[in-house]
């Protein structure tokens, strides 16, 4: 596993990091805590030190199982979480994003991870507006000093959000988090470059663009009714899939389409880790070759 420098933060992290919105039990799988301890146990042979969740990944179900998998390998790890849809709340989703509710959010990801700190805090798919919220970047700033949180980052909703990019250095953030596949290479024609120039950490998420890069799926796939997939437009995933196939013919002889879908995410320079989802000890190790090309 080669390790890449997570911009201004200065961490080291592995080429190949772990995502885990599937822990929360939405992609058509129910894990059980001995299936996530033994992708963690696998995950530290394998050279991986970077895992990415979130509070929102069937309310902090992710979250706890990690808590778990980790409590005893901790300082090993760099743990990503983010915060602003807190869907188990009656409260409205615009209340989500204010500084007491956004603590309360974090404390409750501190208490399920079984951690003192999170290493990368990131504002979760916002809006322009309520990303400009300077009371919200105050709070967070005084988690920092307090040592809550180490880094703070910003997880655009899309790959276009240049105005969240730019604004970054100003509040203090570190470290975005973007789309970036084979199929949605959007980020490299303006936040990329702007990732570069402001020396921040860039995780690409989604790099087998929910599955399809994976060779596995043909046209007219059907996914389970508890897999996010089935939310989507039938002709979306169609034409995903399509391209997909496509695209996968330059996948050289003896190579999974999985390792080179997250290989082509590593071969641009601003890339510092991809966060491929996984569902098994097999994907995991697939995925994980990436790391080492």
């Amino acid at each position: 596993m080669k390790y890449r420098r997570l911009g201004k933060t200065g961490l080291e992290v592995s080429a190949i990091g772990i995502g885990t919105w599937q822990l929360g039990n939405q992609w058509g799988k129910q894990f059980t805590q001995g299936e996530v301890n033994d992708i963690f146990a696998r995950a530290t042979a394998l050279g991986i030190n970077l895992v990415d969740t979130a509070e929102c990944y069937g309310h902090h179900v992710s979250e706890s199982f990690i808590g778990e998998a980790l409590k005893n390998s901790r300082s090993q790890w760099v743990i990503a979480t983010k915060f602003g849809h807190h869907r188990a709340s009656d409260l409205p989703p615009e209340a989500h994003w204010q500084p007491e509710q956004v603590l309360l959010q974090l404390e409750a990801s501190l208490r399920a991870l079984q951690t003192d700190y999170i290493d990368l805090y990131q504002f979760h798919s916002g809006t322009r507006e309520q990303l400009d919220n300077d009371a919200l970047w105050t709070m967070l700033d005084k988690q920092v000093q307090a040592g809550k949180v180490r880094f703070l980052g910003i997880s655009i909703g899309q790959p276009n959000q240049l105005y969240q990019v730019d604004r970054a250095t100003a509040l203090g953030v570190s470290v975005i988090q973007t789309i970036f596949n084979a199929i949605n290479s959007k980020a490299a024609d303006a936040v990329l470059p702007s990732c570069q120039r402001q020396d921040l950490g860039v995780l690409a998420r989604v790099p087998l663009a929910s599955g399809f890069l994976s060779g596995k799926y043909q046209p007219g796939a059907q996914f389970p009714a508890d897999d996010v997939r089935a939310e989507r437009k039938p002709e979306v995933n169609e034409q995903q899939i399509t391209q997909a196939l496509d695209i996968l013919q330059q996948v050289p002889a003896g190579m999974a389409p999985a390792t080179w879908a997250c290989h082509w995410c590593l071969q641009h320079p601003a890339i510092s880790s991809v966060i491929p989802g996984i569902k098994s000890l097999e994907q995991l190790e697939t995925n994980a070759a990436a790391g080492d090309l």
